[in-house]
C-alpha cells in the first residue's frame, strides 16, 4: 500500500518537535509493508539543519515552499497514493493543503493527522469560519498523537467520521542509555523549544526552580532561548539534534518535561520527550496532566509535579540511586507497552478496517 505523507520534516528536527514521532512511527509502518513517500517543504532552514540522511524506509521529497511547489507535490502524490495523509503543522500553506487533499482527484483514502490536536481544536472553537470545520467531515479518518477522549469527542463534534489517538512512543534504536557527557552534566535538564504557549510554564516549572536552588545546576536545551534572561546556574546549550538526545538524557540527575498549555488542559497528551527520556534512561519529572498514569506510574516510574514548588521538592529529595531505579522501571514499562512497533500495528489495523468497509460499500 502506497502512503504519501505531507508533514513538517522527516529529516530535520530543527524547530520541528514532531520529527522523532514521524521517524519512529513511519519506520515501523514501513516494516509492515507500506511504501512511504514523505513530502516536506523547503522552509524554516530545516534542510540546512538536517540531522539524518534520507532513510532507507521512505522516499523524501522536498518541495519549494511556494504555491506552485505544494500543488505540484500534491498532484504527484495523488496519482500514486493509496493513503494520502496531511499532518498538521507543516508550517507553510497548511490551510491550502488541508482543503486540497480532500479535493484532489485520487483513489486514495484521505487522513488528517493532527500532531497538536489540543491547539488545533482550540483554534477551531475560537473561529466559527475556521477552514477545518468544512474540511474535517470529508476526511476518511482523523488521527492524533494525543488527547484521549476529550480530543476524540471534540473532533467528532466538528464532524469527524472517526478520530483515534496514536500516541507518541519510543524508538528503541534511536533513544537508549549511553555514557553521561560532562558538558551536559546537571541536576535537572530540560529539552524544549521556546514556544509562546509553553514559555510561561517553563518559567514556572524550570527557571523559577533554578532561581530558588542556586546550589544546583540546570541545563536548558532547545531553539529560541538565546535572548531569554535566565538564572546564572542555567546553562543554555541551544538546539540539540536527535543524535545528542541520549547524551542529554543520560547526563542529568533528572530530566524535566513541561507540556504546552493546551496539552496540559486536555490531558492524555504525552509529548515525545516523555518516551524518549525514558528510553534514554532518564529519571523523569513531569508537570501534572490527566492521564499520565496510563503511561507511567507516578512515584514509581515518573515523578509528577503540579507546581514549580513540587519540582523543587522532588529535586531536593532525589538521590542518585533512587533516580536510577525510577529510570529503570520507566524504561521497562515503555519498552513493554509503548514502542512505535505497538503504534504501527494499531495504525495498520485501523487502515485495514477502513479499507474493508470501503470495499464492502462499493
Amino acid at each position: 500500500m502506497k502512503l504519501c505523507f505531507f508533514g513538517s520534516s522527516l529529516v530535520s528536527s530543527y524547530w520541528n518537535g514532531a520529527a522523532t514521532y514521524y521517524r519512529g512511527l513511519l519506520k515501523e509502518i514501513a516494516r509492515l509493508g507500506y511504501d512511504i513517500t514523505f513530502y516536506e517543504p523547503d522552509a524554516f532552514e530545516r534542510q540546512a539543519h538536517r540531522d539524518i540522511a534520507d532513510p532507507p524506509w521512505a522516499r523524501v521529497r522536498v518541495y519549494p515552499a511556494t504555491s506552485d511547489g505544494w500543488q505540484s507535490a500534491l498532484d504527484k502524490a495523488a496519482r500514486s497514493a493509496d493513503l494520502l495523509v496531511k499532518a498538521s503543522g507543516v508550517g507553510v500553506f497548511d490551510a491550502e493543503l488541508e482543503a486540497a487533499v480532500i479535493d484532489v482527484p485520487s483513489k486514495a483514502l484521505r487522513l488528517y493527522w493532527d500532531v497538536d490536536a489540543p491547539a488545533t481544536l482550540d483554534a477551531i472553537a475560537a473561529r466559527p469560519d475556521h477552514h477545518l470545520r468544512r474540511a474535517i467531515p470529508r476526511y476518511d479518518l482523523v488521527l492524533t498523537y494525543g488527547g484521549g477522549d476529550p480530543v476524540v469527542t471534540a473532533y467528532r463534534g466538528v464532524g469527524a467520521r472517526d478520530c483515534v489517538p496514536i500516541y507518541n512512543a519510543l524508538d528503541p534504536q534511536t533513544h537508549f542509555p549511553v555514557t553521561p557527557v560532562d558538558k551536559l552534566g546537571c541536576d535537572l535538564g530540560l529539552l524544549a523549544n521556546r514556544l509562546p504557549d509553553r514559555e510561561a510554564r517553563i518559567e514556572q516549572f524550570f527557571l523559577d526552580v533554578a532561581a530558588r536552588m542556586p546550589e544546583r545546576q540546570f541545563v536548558l536545551g532547545g531553539s529560541g532561548w538565546e535572548s531569554k534572561g535566565t538564572p546564572s546556574n542555567v546553562r543554555k546549550v541551544g538546539h540539540v539534534g536527535t543524535g545528542d538526545h541520549n547524551a542529554f538524557f543520560a547526563s542529568g540527575l533528572a530530566t524535566l518535561n513541561v507540556n504546552r498549555d493546551s496539552m496540559a488542559r486536555y490531558g492524555f497528551s504525552p509529548p515525545t520527550r516523555v518516551f524518549e527520556a525514558a528510553g534514554g534512561g532518564a529519571c523523569l519529572i513531569t508537570d501534572a496532566w490527566v492521564g499520565i498514569d496510563s503511561f507511567l506510574e507516578p512515584g514509581q516510574e515518573v515523578l509528577v509535579a503540579a507546581s514549580g514548588d513540587e519540582v523543587a521538592e522532588h529535586l531536593a529529595a532525589l538521590a542518585l540511586d533512587r533516580a536510577r531505579a525510577i529510570a529503570e522501571r520507566a524504561r521497562k514499562r515503555i519498552l513493554a507497552h509503548h514502542t512505535y512497533r505497538h503504534r504501527a500495528l494499531q495504525f495498520s489495523h485501523l487502515i485495514e478496517g477502513i479499507s474493508t468497509k470501503t470495499e464492502a460499500a462499493e
